[in-house]
Protein backbone atom coordinates (compact mmCIF):
# COMPACT_ATOMS: atom_id res chain seq x y z
CA UNK A 1 0.00 0.00 0.00
CA UNK A 2 2.94 2.32 0.56
CA UNK A 3 3.85 4.87 -2.10
CA UNK A 4 7.27 5.42 -0.53
CA UNK A 5 8.34 8.09 1.88
CA UNK A 6 6.87 8.97 5.25
CA UNK A 7 3.12 9.03 5.80
CA UNK A 8 1.78 12.51 6.57
CA UNK A 9 -0.88 12.51 9.29
CA UNK A 10 -2.94 15.70 9.61
CA UNK A 11 -3.96 15.64 13.27
CA UNK A 12 -7.12 17.09 14.75
CA UNK A 13 -8.24 16.61 18.33
CA UNK A 14 -8.66 13.39 20.28
CA UNK A 15 -6.78 10.13 20.63
CA UNK A 16 -7.08 8.85 17.06
CA UNK A 17 -4.07 10.64 15.49
CA UNK A 18 -1.60 8.92 17.82
CA UNK A 19 -3.46 5.59 17.51
CA UNK A 20 -3.05 5.74 13.73
CA UNK A 21 0.58 6.89 13.98
CA UNK A 22 1.39 4.04 16.37
CA UNK A 23 -0.21 1.47 14.06
CA UNK A 24 1.64 2.84 11.03
CA UNK A 25 4.97 2.76 12.85
CA UNK A 26 4.25 -0.78 14.08
CA UNK A 27 3.74 -1.79 10.44
CA UNK A 28 7.16 -0.38 9.58
CA UNK A 29 6.00 2.93 8.11
CA UNK A 30 7.72 6.24 8.79
CA UNK A 31 5.33 9.01 9.80
CA UNK A 32 5.36 12.78 10.11
CA UNK A 33 2.55 14.33 12.14
CA UNK A 34 1.05 17.72 11.31
CA UNK A 35 -1.05 18.73 14.34
CA UNK A 36 -3.53 21.56 13.67
CA UNK A 37 -3.24 24.42 16.14
CA UNK A 38 -6.37 25.04 18.17
CA UNK A 39 -7.63 21.48 17.68
CA UNK A 40 -4.88 18.88 18.17
CA UNK A 41 -4.54 18.17 21.89
CA UNK A 42 -2.31 15.08 22.17
CA UNK A 43 1.34 15.04 23.28
CA UNK A 44 3.40 14.93 20.08
CA UNK A 45 6.81 15.35 21.71
CA UNK A 46 7.91 11.78 20.95
CA UNK A 47 6.95 12.01 17.27
CA UNK A 48 8.40 13.84 14.28
CA UNK A 49 5.91 16.65 13.86
CA UNK A 50 5.31 20.10 12.40
CA UNK A 51 2.57 22.30 13.78
CA UNK A 52 0.25 23.80 11.19
CA UNK A 53 -2.90 25.87 11.26
CA UNK A 54 -6.08 26.26 9.27
CA UNK A 55 -5.44 28.72 6.47
CA UNK A 56 -1.78 27.79 5.89
CA UNK A 57 -2.15 25.31 3.05
CA UNK A 58 0.99 26.58 1.33
CA UNK A 59 3.12 25.97 4.41
CA UNK A 60 1.58 22.54 4.95
CA UNK A 61 2.03 21.50 1.32
CA UNK A 62 5.63 22.68 1.32
CA UNK A 63 6.52 20.86 4.54
CA UNK A 64 4.95 17.61 3.38
CA UNK A 65 6.83 17.72 0.09
CA UNK A 66 10.09 18.74 1.76
CA UNK A 67 9.87 15.69 4.03
CA UNK A 68 9.11 13.35 1.13
CA UNK A 69 5.48 12.61 2.05
CA UNK A 70 3.36 11.39 -0.83
CA UNK A 71 0.47 9.88 1.13
CA UNK A 72 -1.66 11.71 3.68
CA UNK A 73 -4.18 10.74 6.35
CA UNK A 74 -6.68 13.17 7.85
CA UNK A 75 -7.76 12.13 11.36
CA UNK A 76 -9.14 13.79 14.49
CA UNK A 77 -11.72 16.40 15.42
CA UNK A 78 -11.68 19.76 13.65
CA UNK A 79 -14.59 22.21 13.73
CA UNK A 80 -15.50 24.56 10.91
CA UNK A 81 -13.78 27.90 11.55
CA UNK A 82 -15.23 31.34 11.01
CA UNK A 83 -13.42 32.80 8.02
CA UNK A 84 -12.85 36.10 9.82
CA UNK A 85 -10.83 34.20 12.44
CA UNK A 86 -8.52 32.53 9.90
CA UNK A 87 -5.14 33.94 8.83
CA UNK A 88 -4.57 32.84 5.25
CA UNK A 89 -1.22 32.34 3.60
CA UNK A 90 -0.84 33.21 -0.08
CA UNK A 91 -1.53 29.68 -1.39
CA UNK A 92 -4.75 29.51 0.61
CA UNK A 93 -5.83 32.99 -0.53
CA UNK A 94 -5.63 31.73 -4.11
CA UNK A 95 -8.15 29.05 -3.14
CA UNK A 96 -10.66 31.40 -1.50
CA UNK A 97 -13.26 31.22 -4.29
CA UNK A 98 -13.28 27.44 -3.90
CA UNK A 99 -13.28 27.67 -0.11
CA UNK A 100 -16.42 29.84 -0.14
CA UNK A 101 -18.15 27.15 -2.23
CA UNK A 102 -16.85 24.37 0.04
CA UNK A 103 -18.43 26.00 3.10
CA UNK A 104 -21.86 26.15 1.47
CA UNK A 105 -23.02 22.62 2.15
CA UNK A 106 -22.79 19.73 4.56
CA UNK A 107 -19.76 18.04 6.01
CA UNK A 108 -19.50 15.51 3.19
CA UNK A 109 -19.32 18.31 0.64
CA UNK A 110 -16.69 20.19 2.65
CA UNK A 111 -14.48 17.17 3.30
CA UNK A 112 -14.65 15.82 -0.24
CA UNK A 113 -13.61 19.27 -1.50
CA UNK A 114 -10.63 19.30 0.89
CA UNK A 115 -9.70 15.86 -0.37
CA UNK A 116 -9.75 17.01 -3.99
CA UNK A 117 -7.46 19.93 -3.17
CA UNK A 118 -4.97 17.58 -1.51
CA UNK A 119 -5.04 15.22 -4.48
CA UNK A 120 -4.59 18.10 -6.93
CA UNK A 121 -1.50 19.09 -4.94
CA UNK A 122 -0.01 15.68 -5.70
CA UNK A 123 -0.82 13.70 -2.56
CA UNK A 124 -2.63 10.38 -2.28
CA UNK A 125 -5.38 10.27 0.33
CA UNK A 126 -5.32 7.23 2.59
CA UNK A 127 -8.01 6.29 5.09
CA UNK A 128 -7.03 5.92 8.73
CA UNK A 129 -8.67 2.49 8.65
CA UNK A 130 -6.36 1.45 5.80
CA UNK A 131 -3.28 2.39 7.81
CA UNK A 132 -4.62 0.98 11.09
CA UNK A 133 -7.22 -1.74 10.38
CA UNK A 134 -7.05 -2.82 14.03
CA UNK A 135 -9.02 0.30 15.02
CA UNK A 136 -12.06 -0.83 13.02
CA UNK A 137 -15.08 -1.97 15.02
CA UNK A 138 -15.50 -5.77 14.78
CA UNK A 139 -18.82 -7.53 14.24
CA UNK A 140 -20.90 -8.92 17.07
CA UNK A 141 -21.04 -8.36 20.81
CA UNK A 142 -18.15 -6.70 22.62
CA UNK A 143 -17.91 -7.05 26.37
CA UNK A 144 -20.08 -8.86 28.89
CA UNK A 145 -23.49 -7.29 28.21
CA UNK A 146 -25.70 -8.63 25.43
CA UNK A 147 -28.52 -6.71 23.72
CA UNK A 148 -32.07 -8.01 24.16
CA UNK A 149 -34.40 -8.77 21.28
CA UNK A 150 -36.31 -5.54 21.90
CA UNK A 151 -33.07 -3.59 21.85
CA UNK A 152 -32.07 -5.18 18.56
CA UNK A 153 -35.46 -4.09 17.21
CA UNK A 154 -34.55 -0.54 18.23
CA UNK A 155 -31.25 -0.96 16.40
CA UNK A 156 -33.08 -1.90 13.21
CA UNK A 157 -35.32 1.16 13.49
CA UNK A 158 -32.20 3.30 13.88
CA UNK A 159 -30.44 1.65 10.97
CA UNK A 160 -33.43 2.27 8.71
CA UNK A 161 -33.77 5.90 9.82
CA UNK A 162 -30.09 6.61 9.16
CA UNK A 163 -30.31 4.98 5.74
CA UNK A 164 -33.13 7.37 4.87
CA UNK A 165 -31.49 10.52 6.28
CA UNK A 166 -27.94 9.73 5.15
CA UNK A 167 -28.28 11.36 1.70
CA UNK A 168 -29.33 14.60 3.43
CA UNK A 169 -25.89 14.79 5.16
CA UNK A 170 -27.45 15.42 8.57
CA UNK A 171 -25.50 13.23 10.97
CA UNK A 172 -24.16 9.78 11.67
CA UNK A 173 -26.02 8.83 14.86
CA UNK A 174 -29.38 8.80 16.58
CA UNK A 175 -31.09 7.45 19.69
CA UNK A 176 -34.03 5.04 19.52
CA UNK A 177 -36.23 4.09 22.48
CA UNK A 178 -38.93 1.47 22.12
CA UNK A 179 -38.92 1.83 18.32
CA UNK A 180 -39.18 5.63 18.54
CA UNK A 181 -36.41 7.98 17.37
CA UNK A 182 -36.00 10.47 20.22
CA UNK A 183 -32.85 12.32 19.10
CA UNK A 184 -30.78 12.72 15.93
CA UNK A 185 -27.24 13.97 15.66
CA UNK A 186 -26.65 17.13 13.65
CA UNK A 187 -24.02 19.86 13.98
CA UNK A 188 -23.55 19.26 17.73
CA UNK A 189 -22.05 15.77 17.28
CA UNK A 190 -22.73 12.51 19.09
CA UNK A 191 -21.61 13.47 22.59
CA UNK A 192 -23.72 16.64 22.77
CA UNK A 193 -26.69 14.76 21.33
CA UNK A 194 -26.37 12.29 24.22
CA UNK A 195 -26.14 15.19 26.67
CA UNK A 196 -29.39 16.49 25.17
CA UNK A 197 -31.05 13.12 25.76
CA UNK A 198 -29.85 13.16 29.38
CA UNK A 199 -31.33 16.65 29.81
CA UNK A 200 -34.63 15.57 28.24
CA UNK A 201 -34.79 12.79 30.82
CA UNK A 202 -34.00 15.22 33.62
CA UNK A 203 -36.81 17.64 32.71
CA UNK A 204 -39.32 14.86 32.09
CA UNK A 205 -39.62 15.12 28.31
CA UNK A 206 -38.41 11.51 28.11
CA UNK A 207 -40.29 9.34 30.60
CA UNK A 208 -39.10 5.90 29.57
CA UNK A 209 -37.26 3.97 32.29
CA UNK A 210 -33.50 4.00 32.70
CA UNK A 211 -31.54 1.46 30.68
CA UNK A 212 -33.92 1.98 27.77
CA UNK A 213 -32.81 3.00 24.33
CA UNK A 214 -29.90 2.52 21.95
CA UNK A 215 -27.39 4.82 20.30
CA UNK A 216 -27.07 3.73 16.67
CA UNK A 217 -24.19 5.09 14.61
CA UNK A 218 -23.37 4.34 10.96
CA UNK A 219 -21.40 6.00 8.18
CA UNK A 220 -23.59 7.82 5.70
CA UNK A 221 -23.99 5.95 2.42
CA UNK A 222 -21.59 7.28 -0.19
CA UNK A 223 -19.48 8.99 2.50
CA UNK A 224 -15.76 9.16 1.75
CA UNK A 225 -14.40 7.12 4.65
CA UNK A 226 -10.86 8.29 3.92
CA UNK A 227 -11.86 11.69 5.27
CA UNK A 228 -14.68 11.17 7.74
CA UNK A 229 -15.18 7.81 9.38
CA UNK A 230 -17.48 7.72 12.43
CA UNK A 231 -15.71 7.07 15.72
CA UNK A 232 -16.55 5.57 19.08
CA UNK A 233 -14.73 6.08 22.36
CA UNK A 234 -14.97 5.98 26.12
CA UNK A 235 -16.49 9.47 26.24
CA UNK A 236 -19.39 8.30 24.11
CA UNK A 237 -19.93 5.28 26.36
CA UNK A 238 -20.02 7.59 29.37
CA UNK A 239 -22.48 9.87 27.59
CA UNK A 240 -24.74 6.95 26.71
CA UNK A 241 -24.73 5.85 30.36
CA UNK A 242 -25.65 9.36 31.56
CA UNK A 243 -28.44 9.43 28.98
CA UNK A 244 -29.87 6.25 30.54
CA UNK A 245 -29.39 4.11 27.44
CA UNK A 246 -29.08 0.34 27.33
CA UNK A 247 -26.33 0.21 24.75
CA UNK A 248 -24.60 1.24 21.56
CA UNK A 249 -24.73 -0.32 18.11
CA UNK A 250 -22.38 0.77 15.33
CA UNK A 251 -21.47 -0.57 11.92
CA UNK A 252 -18.70 -3.16 11.99
CA UNK A 253 -15.91 -2.10 9.67
CA UNK A 254 -17.48 1.35 9.34
CA UNK A 255 -16.63 2.88 12.72
CA UNK A 256 -13.21 3.34 14.33
CA UNK A 257 -12.28 2.84 17.99
CA UNK A 258 -9.04 4.29 19.35
CA UNK A 259 -8.71 1.85 22.28
CA UNK A 260 -10.90 -1.26 22.10
CA UNK A 261 -9.83 -2.56 25.52
CA UNK A 262 -10.72 0.69 27.28
CA UNK A 263 -14.00 0.89 25.40
CA UNK A 264 -15.08 -2.58 26.54
CA UNK A 265 -13.93 -1.89 30.09
CA UNK A 266 -15.99 1.32 30.23
CA UNK A 267 -19.07 -0.35 28.72
CA UNK A 268 -18.94 -3.28 31.14
CA UNK A 269 -18.51 -0.93 34.10
CA UNK A 270 -21.56 1.05 32.97
CA UNK A 271 -23.64 -2.06 32.24
CA UNK A 272 -24.05 -1.15 28.57
CA UNK A 273 -23.83 -3.41 25.55
CA UNK A 274 -21.68 -2.52 22.54
CA UNK A 275 -22.58 -4.26 19.31
CA UNK A 276 -21.00 -4.32 15.83
CA UNK A 277 -23.54 -4.55 13.02
CA UNK A 278 -22.64 -6.26 9.77
CA UNK A 279 -23.25 -3.72 6.98
CA UNK A 280 -24.30 -6.48 4.61
CA UNK A 281 -26.84 -8.12 6.91
CA UNK A 282 -30.52 -7.23 7.01
CA UNK A 283 -30.50 -7.67 10.78
CA UNK A 284 -27.95 -8.19 13.53
CA UNK A 285 -26.64 -11.69 13.93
Amino acid sequence: MTAGGPLAIICGGGAFPLAVATAARRAGREVVLFPVRGFADADFAAWPHVWTRIGSFGQLRGEMKRRGCREVVFIGNVLRPRLRDVRFDWATLMLLPRIFGMLRGGDDHLLSSIGRIAEEAGFRLVGAHEVAPEILMPAGQLGAVAPSRDELDDVEVGRHALTVTGPLDIGQGLVVMQRHVVAMEAAEGTDLMLARVAELRRIGRITRPARCGVLVKLPKRGQDLRLDMPSLGVRTVEGAAKAGLAGIAVEAGGVIVADMVELVRAADAAGLFVYGLSPAAGAPE
